[in-house]
Parts: structure tokens; sequence; C-alpha cells
């Protein structure tokens, strides 16, 4: 304890493990309300207090105990969001066990992978059919694991265990609540918390390992930042695999707030008007999604909403320059809001008082609208491997288009061949069972190689350019970042999602999927019928549509190299099933590739030379 202290002081961290916050939130916030989470599929929502959080972890502690697994072991979390999640990973923290989230998408042969590379010793799942996947997966393996399942409403398949009998076998054995919690202050700083396996948008996925202080320092970073206030309360909709709403869970627990679970991730724009949290951590396709609806049915309607976005633009670039938009701009904005802006409060519960965004980057045009709509997106990056804050935006210091200044304690730089590094107690421990490939990573200065490219300009400001793998050099040796041309299309009012490809080409193409809700308004307002989506991305006219909403915005923007010869168009969205999405919904650009290889090849086909727009092969 005495290194540990040492290091508290030096760091300036509130608590030096996740255990001891854990002991010291719920001993001084008891009687406050933790966690939210909807009875079956009501609008009700039941709450739960820190106190009735700790007397769960102290059982689930015991369940493990009695279960065999030891300090160092590693268990399995294949599960839904949900309150047993939460207590689970608690229950491992104070039992020094390292928790191993895996995605509850991801296929039996990648569950396999992770559970024989990590060594997981039991499972937690979440309903009927994880177990049965679980079960499967296990089947590949030269040893039974132990499966416990949390809905207690479901049919446990046999040799699963449920969620109550592990709580209960756990009392029979007791572990005192005087001996949990010498357990719990007698943890390290040092100790991994979790093994994360990366998405594996190349290659096998690799366990991330996070220490207690790689978390506690990031939360503590981030808290610095984010303003958080007694009667804040926030959402839980990412996967708690995912590191950036495990760690905003740690976050808005060592500050005592209350996070409500929605139903699912389909239902979180109806369960956001019933819960009306005030912070919303999400990644840019939220934000997307509600930016492509602001367009209403009606040709009135879609007029008032293109003006409100281009108002939305020039308010938000003199308001951020200047702090004060002139008299004009000022009242068009007040119109904007009162025809537009308003509503989307609204429709968001109304207590919104800023978003946080990361995983992925966030359209700059997206971002001016939210800003000046009321409700500003703080827009940060990360990796899993940083815990994952490295940078974010605050509302002291906010620029769009950036990812933000250094968080507390992080330093960055810029290699020579434009690779984004960065140094600070965030960086992971190393991959696990991969110490070669940790030395390539972090260097003997221990400096963490990002495999980002980013430029950081004169005030500090981090701007994200793309993926160093992602980087396209066509035939004719030009380097091309698809990812700044991605992020201009994905706000146009006709495109849904779009993936440059070229490398190693002539010339760059795009593909596109079609927002085929919004085409089939346009196909009413223009006269015509559609009976499939093939029928709607056959016809002449979209061809026109789309190609005009692909040129106009990259036009004067990038250079004629960059921008793409031919658009294929799609039917089928990218999706995690499809494996074309990481779980984090990053595009896996060669899956991409391979899937609509039928498509990329008629893109350089002599016979398609003089056509701009390709349909997919039927």
């Amino acid at each position: 304890m005495a290194e540990d202290l040492r290091e508290q002081e030096l760091q300036g961290l509130r608590f030096v493990t996740l255990g001891q916050m854990f002991l010291s939130v719920t001993d001084r916030s008891g009687d406050k309300v933790a966690y939210r989470h909807f009875r079956g599929s009501s609008d009700s929502l039941i709450d739960v207090k820190y106190a009735d959080v700790y007397q769960l972890v102290v059982a689930a502690s015991r369940g493990l105990n009695q279960s065999g697994i030891r300090a160092g072991d590693r268990v399995a979390l294949f599960s839904d969001d949900c309150l047993e999640w939460v207590v689970s990973d608690f229950a491992c923290i104070c039992s020094a066990v390292v928790n191993v989230p895996i995605y509850p998408t991801l296929a039996t042969d990648q569950i396999s992978f992770i559970l024989r590379n990590s060594g997981s010793r039991l499972i937690f799942v979440s309903n009927e059919d994880q177990a049965k996947r679980a079960l499967d997966a296990c089947s590949q393996l030269e040893t039974q694991i132990p499966i416990i399942m949390y809905d207690p409403n479901q049919n446990c398949p046999t040799g699963v265990i449920r969620w109550a009998v592990f709580l209960e076998e756990g009392e029979s054995r007791a572990l005192s609540e005087e001996q949990f919690r010498d357990e719990v202050l007698c943890l390290k700083s040092s100790d991994v918390v979790t093994i994360i396996y990366t998405s594996g948008t190349t290659g096998d996925p690799k366990g991330v390992m996070l220490t207690h202080r790689n978390l506690c320092s990031n939360v503590e970073a981030v808290g610095k930042i984010v303003p958080i206030l007694p009667d804040d309360s926030t959402i839980i909709f990412l996967p708690l695999c995912h590191v950036l709403q495990r760690t905003a869970n740690y976050l808005y627990f060592a500050t005592g707030l209350n996070a409500s679970f929605v139903h699912s991730v389909d239902t979180v724009a109806e369960d956001i008007k019933i819960i009306r949290p005030s912070i919303v951590p999400s990644v840019p396709r939220l934000y997307e999604k509600i930016y492509a609806n602001v367009t209403g049915k009606s040709r009135i309607k879609k007029i008032i909403a293109d003006w409100s976005k281009r108002v939305a633009r020039r308010w938000t670039n003199e308001t951020l320059a200047n702090g004060s938009p002139g008299g004009f701009l000022k009242l068009s904005h007040f119109i904007a809001d009162a025809l537009v802006f308003k509503k989307i409060r609204k429709g968001l519960g109304g207590r919104i008082r800023y978003f946080l965004s990361g995983g992925a980057p966030l359209s700059p045009e997206i971002n001016r609208f939210f800003f000046a709509a009321g409700l500003p997106i703080l827009e940060g990056y990360g990796l899993t491997e940083t815990s994952p804050v490295t940078h974010i935006n605050s509302f002291q210091d906010f620029k769009v288009g950036t990812v933000g200044k250094p968080v507390f304690g992080t330093e960055a730089q810029i290699a020579k061949d434009g690779e984004i590094l960065i140094r600070g107690p965030q960086v992971m421990k190393g991959y696990y069972g991969l110490p070669e490939l940790t030395q390539e990573v972090i260097d003997i200065d221990g400096w963490f190689h990002t495999g980002d490219v980013g430029e950081i300009d004169d005030e500090g400001y981090l701007k994200i350019t793309d993926r160093i793998k992602d980087l396209i050099v066509t035939a004719g040796g030009k380097n091309i970042a698809p990812q700044p041309i991605e992020n201009r299309l994905i706000s146009q009012d006709y495109l849904d999602q779009v993936v440059m490809i070229g490398d190693s080409r002539p010339f760059c193409s795009l593909l596109v999927v079609p927002d085929f809700s919004r085409l089939e308004e346009w196909a009413k307002e223009n006269g015509k019928e559609f009976s499939s989506r093939l029928d709607v991305i056959s016809d002449k006219d979209v061809h026109s549509l789309v190609e005009e909403q692909v040129r106009l915005p990259l036009e004067g923007i990038f250079s004629s190299y960059e921008i793409p010869k031919k658009i294929g168009l799609l039917t089928a969205s990218f999706t995690i099933e499809t494996g074309t999405l990481t779980p984090t919904q990053k595009i896996r650009r060669k899956m991409v590739e391979a899937r609509c290889a039928e498509l990329v090849e008629a893109f350089y086909a002599s016979e398609n030379r003089d056509k701009m727009v390709i349909v997919e092969p039927k």
C-alpha cells in the first residue's frame, strides 16, 4: 500500500484502485440511486441504490469464491448490458479476478478464440440464446467452463447455472464482509483489471491488459474536464464490452450519479424520452441517425430543415470564432431554434446538457449542427489500449474538426511518418501473451504507437487524419486518407453508409448504401414507384441524385485524385453480423471490399469506363 499511496500523491488521484473507489462511493452514497432499469418490457423504471449494488457485489464475490475462482483467474462476460453485468464486473474487481468482456454479437469461433486465448475459467451470459452459444463455443475447447445465466425468466439449458443459484451457493461458504473489504484494500494499482480483446479490423483480436492505474487515471483525467452536476443522470446503451462505456460507467459511479439501462439498442430513441438523461455518451452513429431524421417528410419541412442546417453552420462558426454572432444571424438562429432545434431537444427528453462522442470520427458538419441546437457534442479520442481517452474537447477548449487537447497527465506527439504517439498513465500494460507485439507498439521511451495519422495545431488540438492501415495508395502512387472524405459525405441527405476503396487501383471509388427511407420520400415527391431496393438503385434519376450528393461536397475541398471516379450502389447495409463492421461500428474495409468484389471489379472494367454509377450485381 505504501507504493500505491506514493503513486496516488504523485498523480493526484482520488483512488488508486477501482476497488478502493467502489468501497468509498458505496459507503458515502449508499442511499442514492446508482442504477435504474426497466421492469420487463414496461416503461416502469426500478431504482437500485448504491447500498443495493454493494450487497449484490459482496454476494457475487462469494459466488466466485465458491466456484473456485481465485485472484488472477480470468472470467468472461458474454452478456448484454444489464445490472448483473455491472455487479459481475465489480465482483471481479473486488476479488482481484480479471474480467474478459466478449461482445454478444461475435461468432462462435471468435468466442472460442477469446475463451481459449484468455484462459477464462467461468462465463456469465444474459439469456438462453447466449448460454447455448457459450456452450457451443466451449465444445470447441478441451475443458468445460461453468456458465452462469442472468435472466430468471428464460429456460436454462442443461449444464448452465442460474444467477440466483450462483449467489445462493456463494452464501453457503460465506466470505465475511470483513474479509471481503480486506481483500479489496489489498489490491494494487498495477494489478490487471480486464483483458479487452480488440475489434480485429485486421487479423485475430489482441487482448489489451488494462490495470487499476490505467482506468483510475483515465476516470480522474476525464472527470477534470467533463462537468458533472449533482442532479445529472446518464444512460447505458453502448456495449459495456466497449471501453468507452466501461470507463464512462466507472466515472459516473465515482461521482455518485445514476445511470439507466435502456430496453435495447433498438429502443434508445424512445427510452431517452422516458429516462430523460442529462449526459449521454455515444458513438457517432447515433448522431448521424438523428441528423438524418431532421428532414421532414413534406417538401416544406425539408426546406426548413435544410435552411436550419445552413444557419447552424454559420452560427456555430461565428460563435466559436468571435463569441457573439451578429444581429441577423442571431435572429435566424432564434427562428431555427423555434422551428427545428427545440423539437430535437424535446425529442431527446428535454434535459440533455451535452453528449460525449468517441470510438470513431464525428462529421464536423454534424458537430456544428448539434452545437447550434444547444446539444454540444464533446468529441474525444482514444483507443482500447489507452483506457480509452487521450484527448477530448471541453466547454473551455472546443474546436470543431478536432478531438480536443490532451487530458490531464497525457503527452502526445506526431512521429515523422505522421503517426500519433501517446504517453501517459492510461497506456495499457500490454497485449496478453504477446510481449514482442507489445514492444512493437510501446517503445523504450514509453510512447504508444497508435496506428492513427494526425496533426497537432498551434493551440494543441489534435486532428485525426486516418488509420495508417486504412490509407489508400493508388497504382499511381497517390496517398489518400479516406476518413475525411467519408466523414464529409455521411452528412448528406441520401447517403447512409459510404466506404472508399482503391488501394493499388488506378483510381478511387466509393461504395454507397443509400438512405432508402429518404429515397422513398424523394420518390413519392417525384411521382416514382419502386417495388424493391434494387429498383431504387437501378433508377437513372437516383443515379444523378447520388452522384450530386457525392460530387458537390467534395469539389473544391479535395484534390481531383482524391474524389471518387466511380460510385457503386448497394441494397444491403454494412453490419456486424455480415462481418463488415466491428462491434464498435468501425468499417472493416478489407472485408467490405471482399464481399463487394464483383462490384469493385466492375469499377475498373473497360466496358464501364463511361459509367459514373454502377449497381451491385443481382
